[in-house]
């Protein structure tokens, strides 16, 4: 067991010794004495617990050279699941970009496909945000012909897009949670 008045005397004796130790691993003054405090807590915590074979200073000494190793471990282990998070967040943009453009593509290609009349109808609701009674009176046709040309422009491109609609129920899903 260690007193008191022989933590003491350590703290002061050793402290500088064992935070130039530990920057010899760290190369960081203030990680070095964050591990320091770490050790001499721990051991000040453990006192009564502590059963030291060797002396005191090679005790520490070992203590401050076992956590700086976990210090730079656990340093390492971040640094490579940053480098993993950023690449895999990299590549995952960069696959969604493509689907987004890919899909922007179809969505063109199938919009183009339409008879004329329908797509106008579609164009001028979807992208002229006009309602319907306002198509018809621009066009001069019924509101139910506008309904019935919406209604087949919709089906239609279910189906033409019907292999992208995950990507179109993320797209959503991301815009109006």
């Amino acid at each position: 067991m260690i007193s008191k008045e022989q933590f003491e005397v350590l703290f002061k004796a050793q402290y500088p010794k064992l935070c130039a130790y530990a920057n010899t691993f760290l190369k960081d003054i203030q990680a070095s004495e964050d591990v320091v405090h770490d050790v001499l807590i721990k051991l000040w915590e453990q006192k009564e617990q502590i059963d030291i074979d060797t002396s005191l200073e090679a005790y520490l000494f070992r203590a401050v050279r076992n956590k700086c190793l976990n210090v730079i471990r656990h340093t390492e282990v971040k640094e490579n699941y940053k480098v993993h998070v950023d690449h895999t967040s990299s590549s995952q943009h960069v696959e969604e970009d493509l689907e987004a453009s890919e899909l922007d593509d179809k969505i063109q290609s199938a919009i183009n496909q339409m008879p004329d009349k329908r797509k106008n109808i579609f164009l001028l609701s979807r992208f002229e945000g006009l309602k319907y009674s306002e198509i018809a009176t621009q066009l001069n046709i019924s509101v139910k012909t506008v309904e019935n040309q919406m209604s087949s422009a919709l089906k239609y491109l279910k189906t033409e897009l019907s292999s992208f609609i995950s990507i179109i129920i993320a797209f959503f899903s991301f815009f109006f949670e």
